[in-house]
């Protein structure tokens, strides 16, 4: 388990409840990233809002309403969180889309709901009783026997998708879709194709969002960097160009972030 969800994702982590993620289990870790689970309690009549730059995956996620499937955003978002409640979720990989039998472009900035009652209810009386001295790990080792006896094994196309989007995750130097094309010795047409089918998104929109999260990060995490020296190390044309794409993006610009983060 890792007690820290990755920041890449939250825009204002500080602001964000009480959360957890755990990685999975060999038997399923062609399909999902990483478990997340978060527990809040927030005050009557208020409301906290978490502002999001998700990753553009999709998310199985269990609460005490039901199960949703949450499709891959096309910018930033935000969730509202009130009362007391929790959610247990899954970042699924994009071969898990293939399994699921669902278009992830469908789902794009959709959540809806999901028909899993032995999922919700397995979940639900976990979180309900007081005797788990890990409730974390108990919903998590619930939740992957679900996954592994409901999802079909990983297809060669699948575990492709997966290197795709593992690709543009860790390698900072691909800013254009033709070097992603060259990573994994693939056409350009084709690294299109994988993209759009797996992960609802062009290669060029994932590349960007990965870029954009990680210029988030710096600004947020690094004060003394100048946004220039960001800009060029993450292979923007010039701080001008990171300022556009923040702007379209976000809404506002690197600077306001920067004060607003801090």
């Amino acid at each position: 388990m890792d007690s820290a969800p990755d920041p890449h994702g939250i825009l204002y982590p500080a602001r964000l409840p009480s959360i957890e993620r755990h990685f999975p289990g060999t038997h399923v870790k062609d399909l999902v990233s990483w478990f997340w689970l978060v527990d809040w309690d927030i005050l009557p009549g208020r409301t906290s809002r978490q502002d999001l730059l998700p990753f553009p995956q999709m998310n199985l996620v269990v609460q005490p309403e039901g199960v949703t499937l949450s499709g891959p955003a096309s910018g930033a978002s935000h969730r509202d969180l009130s009362g007391t409640s929790w959610a247990v979720a899954a970042l699924l990989l994009p071969a898990a889309a293939q399994g699921l039998s669902v278009d992830p472009s469908q789902l794009l900035d959709q959540e809806v709901w999901f028909d899993a009652p032995q999922l919700l209810s397995a979940i639900s009386k976990i979180k309900t009783e007081s005797n788990h001295q890990s409730p974390g790990t108990a919903c998590v080792k619930v939740f992957s026997s679900w996954i592994s006896a409901t999802l079909p094994s990983t297809t060669s196309a699948g575990h492709q998708a997966n290197e795709l989007l593992d690709a543009v995750a860790t390698d900072r130097g691909i800013v254009k879709v033709s070097q992603l094309a060259q990573r994994l010795t693939l056409s350009t047409r084709s690294v299109q194709r994988i993209s759009e089918r797996h992960l609802g998104m062009s290669p060029l929109a994932l590349i960007r969002r990965y870029r954009l999260q990680e210029a988030a990060y710096w600004l947020r995490e690094d004060p003394a960097a100048s946004i220039a020296g960001i800009a060029a190390t993450l292979g923007y044309t010039d701080q001008a160009h990171l300022a556009a794409d923040f702007q379209k993006v976000l809404g506002y610009s690197p600077s306001a972030y920067r004060k607003g983060s801090g």
